[in-house]
Parts: structure tokens; C-alpha cells; sequence
């Protein structure tokens, strides 16, 4: 007797989206984890189109990652949220349940705090994020859960940081802003989180003093090491860059989309052959 696999499918959506990695680290869960019949693609789409395509997909559509500009479009199109997701204000993960509906997540906070608890950080450390964007809010939604003593966010908009200070309140947070560059910012900190574009805190590099026995994220992963990366791990800081938050959201994504333990090892052994793969091909 033949069985009969019923397809499933997921997908990574965002505007650019050729350079994503998901697909390798998905497909390669669902391979090692024996899911027949999942598959995992790429979408281009930007955050006024994701409501339409949304809409518009079958009921073998299981779920979805949503990474740039599309995260606000994507808790705005769910019809429940995580607490956290609603904190935040964005979501990068759309679960389709049972019913048809739409449930929205967000991964990256969980992800981050697995990264951070891996690298030593404890309760009631110091915590200092660059930047004021969404990858900054999931930062403050982790420091929230890892029960940091004081968060500092140096922004090179003060009024960014403005932005900011309804998610700390949501969180139950005290936020202190700061002007960037701020580099004794740096220097206080226990655990410093970089969620700023390619380039930006290069220069921070030749001027910091940092902390000794600090942990610093960079939450880029292409070039890496970033001149600040390199820069802590000189100083002998714990440095984690974002390859590491991109396996562990992927993992609460894999989990709520199949309903099964991720392969992690499996996950995270394709990333890092893609990864190398890509830097050899730049190269």
C-alpha cells in the first residue's frame, strides 16, 4: 500500500531575502528530523505586501518567517499574539493553526536569551545596546527576561530611543538613552548588544575600553568578525556573533511550524558548512 505524504510548506519572507540562510537551516531540520514531504523557500516581499500574501495561501502553509522590513506588518496580520511579540511590537514568526488562523511570535527574544545565557550572562548584569531598531527591542525584551540590572540604549537619534521606551514599559524596563558614540557606555557594561547596520560601529573599535570578562553580541554575522567583535574578543570579552541568534530563532520557528524537537546539531552543522561555503565563494 502507497502512502500518501500530505505537503507541507514554509517559507522566509522579506525584501532583500536572496541572501537568507534559513532555507539551509530549515531544510536541513526537516531531513535529519525525517518531516517527508516539508519544504522551505524564500520570498521577496515587502512589509505593504505581506498582508495580500498572507491571505492569500493554502492550508498547507504551516508557517512563515518574517525578517526585514516585514515585522510590524506581521504582527498586524495575525489574528492572536505572543505576550512577547505584542511587547516588542513585532513578530517574526506566523504559525498557522488548526483552524486557518494566524499565530505571531517572536523567536528572536528567545534566541537571544539562549545566546546570552550561553555565554555567561547572568542575572542582574549591565546591559548596553547600540542601536535602536527591532533587533534593539528584542534586546530589551531579553534583558527583561534575563533580569538585567540597568539597560542603556545609545542611539545616534535621540529620538529613537523615544521610540523605544514604550516596549520598556511594557516590560516593566527602566531605559536610559544615551548619544552615540558613547564609548565609556561600552566600558560600564556587562553584556553589550550591537544591533546596528554594517559599518556603523566600526569606528567604536579604535576607541573603547571594554570591560574585562564582558560578553559582547554582534547581531551581524557577514563580514565577521566585525572590527568591534574583533576588538572584544582581544580584550578577552565572550563574543557571540548573529549566526548564533539566527540557528536559535530558527529552532523556536522549527519547533511551533512541525510540532517535533528540532535537530539542532543537524541545523546547525548545514549553517556553518552554508556559511563557510559563502565566505569561500566572497573570497
Amino acid at each position: 500500500m502507497t502512502r500518501t505524504v500530505v505537503a507541507r510548506r514554509a517559507a522566509v519572507l522579506g525584501k532583500p531575502i536572496a541572501h537568507s540562510l534559513s532555507p539551509v537551516i530549515h531544510t536541513a531540520g526537516y531531513a535529519a528530523a525525517g518531516l517527508v514531504g516539508w519544504s522551505y523557500t524564500r520570498i521577496e516581499c515587502a512589509a505593504a505586501e505581506l498582508p495580500a500574501l498572507v491571505a492569500g495561501l493554502g492550508p498547507e502553509w504551516a508557517g512563515l518567517s518574517v525578517t526585514m522590513p516585514g515585522k510590524e506588518a506581521a504582527l498586524a496580520v495575525a489574528d492572536a499574539a505572543s505576550p512577547v511579540a505584542v511587547a516588542v511590537g513585532a513578530a517574526n514568526t506566523l504559525v498557522r493553526r488548526p483552524d486557518g488562523s494566524w499565530y505571531a511570535d517572536n523567536t528572536d527574544v528567545g534566541g537571544m536569551v539562549e545566546v546570552l545565557t550561553g555565554a555567561g550572562v547572568v542575572p542582574g548584569a549591565a546591559l548596553t545596546v547600540l542601536g535602536a531598531g527591532g533587533t534593539a527591542r528584542a534586546a530589551l525584551a531579553a534583558a527583561a527576561r534575563l533580569a538585567c540590572s540597568s539597560v542603556t540604549v545609545v542611539a545616534r537619534r535621540p529620538e529613537a530611543v523615544d521610540e523605544l521606551r514604550p516596549v520598556a514599559d511594557a516590560l516593566d524596563l527602566t531605559l536610559t538613552g544615551a548619544v552615540w558614540p558613547g564609548p565609556a557606555r561600552l566600558a560600564a557594561a556587562d553584556v553589550v548588544v550591537s544591533t546596528v547596520p554594517k559599518g556603523v560601529a566600526d569606528p567604536l573599535a579604535a576607541v573603547v575600553t571594554w570591560r574585562p570578562g564582558g560578553v559582547y553580541f554582534d547581531a551581524l554575522y557577514d563580514p565577521w568578525p566585525t572590527p568591534l567583535a574583533a576588538s572584544a574578543r582581544a580584550a578577552g570579552l565572550r563574543v557571540v556573533s548573529g549566526l548564533d541568534l539566527l540557528l536559535a530563532q530558527a529552532v523556536g520557528q522549527f519547533e511551533q511550524f512541525t510540532g517535533v524537537a528540532a535537530p539542532v546539531e543537524a541545523m546547525r552543522e548545514a549553517l556553518v558548512a552554508a556559511r563557510r561555503a559563502t565566505s569561500l565563494a566572497d573570497g
